[in-house]
């Protein structure tokens, strides 16, 4: 993608219902992935593969993009080693492999970082919602209230294996649209959706008031304000309640990145953000009017809901030296690398130019994935943000301390809390 590759909206994105694009500022989140999201970057001479598996590294990415006023990272994780397929494991060597824990990565950034959001990726497939809900409410404690939770799938039979309970088909690459892997991974995101829900409920098993800690009556918690959720679906059956009291936020925000209807359908049943991979404006316009149908469908058309472009970034103050860098990169591979995102190669003035045209497409921010950790997120604090504030479309400071607020999401009432008022 270069700086002059978006095209103009070709229907209304927000005819479906959701908040207009142009309602509010406009949202910066930065995705963190090893030494960067090139399989190359690790070979650059400032890069620092050595410390990729220290908590300074990650701290210091994290402090980057504070100082840049983001609203959230995220971070990468997995059930397996990386691997150049998305669908099989490889025996590469000359490419990172391995990494660290994600939850546990942002809970250690989380006490040297004060406003920024921290939203590690997890597995659903392979894991329990139980163990997942306290990790992320403990996590929302830890950020007083900065947490999130990337939720995904892994229908690989190779991640399969690691935990012994089902068995996975091999996914074919050339064929991946056959019915029965597309009935596969329909079920998947079908048990993604079950997952959030069960821990949103844990979220709520707690009331906000259910802990007294009164000394003198020795009355720690009102035990009537600890709810069973006694979920029965196809998927899960938990009774409940969580061990960890209801996060700050209440409910820390959902995200699941998304690039085909079957993911649209969790993005607007299940989640509060979700991340698409638009080639151009038009093709956003698309998916946003896709993902605010299904918003509507299911009841939930007056919640806001963020749909994200996520753009893979190479940015240097001059274009050619940007997409000079990227061919030097692409030569260090068997052959040029490809990426689910577009990919922009030029200058921050030109990214803005692309952003606030997608924008205008109705995405209400973007996730940038750095091609470099380092020189590629340093340009985009130093540079794509300077820009975008001089053209008034980005904050100047931090307007809230947690991250529903960063993102205009209010703090939602207990549902559990709410039906015992009732009874």
């Amino acid at each position: 993608m270069s700086e002059t590759s978006a095209s103009s909206p070709d229907s209304d994105p927000s005819a479906a219902g959701g908040p207009d694009p142009a309602d509010g500022p406009l949202h910066l989140a930065v995705a963190l992935q090893d030494a960067g999201w090139h399989p190359a970057a690790w070979r650059e001479p400032d890069a620092r593969p050595r410390e990729l598996f220290d908590a300074g590294y990650w701290t210091d990415a994290v402090r980057e993009a504070e100082r840049g006023l983001l609203d959230f990272v995220t971070f990468e994780d997995s059930l397996a080693p990386q691997s150049a397929s998305p669908f099989a494991p490889d025996d590469r060597t000359d490419q990172v492999r391995g990494r660290l824990d994600a939850v546990l990565v942002a809970a250690r950034v989380a006490p040297l970082t004060e406003r920024i959001g921290l939203v590690p990726t997890l597995v659903a497939t392979h894991t329990e919602p139980f163990h997942l809900s306290k990790a992320v409410a403990t996590l929302d404690y830890v950020s007083t209230g900065r947490a999130g939770l990337r939720v995904q799938i892994a229908p690989q039979p190779h991640v399969a294996a690691h935990f012994g309970r089902r068995e996975f088909p091999p996914l074919p690459e050339r064929d991946f649209n056959a019915p029965q892997v597309q009935q596969l991974i329909a079920d998947l995101f079908d048990e993604a959706a079950d997952y959030v829900e069960v821990v949103r409920r844990l979220w709520d098993s707690w009331e906000d008031d259910a802990e007294i800690r009164d000394a003198a009556t020795g009355r720690f918690i009102d035990r009537d304000k600890l709810h069973y959720i006694d979920f029965e679906g196809r998927f899960f059956k938990v009774k409940g309640p969580s061990i960890t009291p209801r996060p700050p936020q209440g409910q820390p925000p959902v995200a699941a990145l998304a690039h085909a209807s079957v993911p649209y359908r969790l993005v607007a049943r299940s989640a509060d953000i979700g991340f698409v991979t638009p080639q151009d404006a038009g093709h956003a316009a698309r998916i946003v009017a896709e993902i605010r149908q299904e918003q509507q469908e299911a009841g939930r058309s007056a919640e806001r809901l963020h749909v994200f472009g996520d753009v893979l970034v190479f940015l240097d103050e001059d274009a050619g030296a940007a997409q000079a860098r990227r061919e030097r990169l692409d030569g260090l591979l068997d052959e040029p690398y490809t990426s689910d995102a577009p990919v922009f190669a030029g200058t921050p003035r030109g990214l803005a130019d692309l952003l606030l045209d997608l924008r205008a497409a109705g995405l209400t921010g973007f996730r940038l994935r750095p091609a470099d950790a380092d020189r590629d997120l340093k340009a985009i604090t130093r540079g794509l943000v300077p820009e975008l504030q001089r053209r008034g479309a980005f904050r100047r400071s931090y307007e809230a301390a947690t991250l529903r607020g960063l993102l205009g999401l209010p703090r939602p009432a207990n549902r559990y809390a709410t039906a015992a008022a009732r009874a």
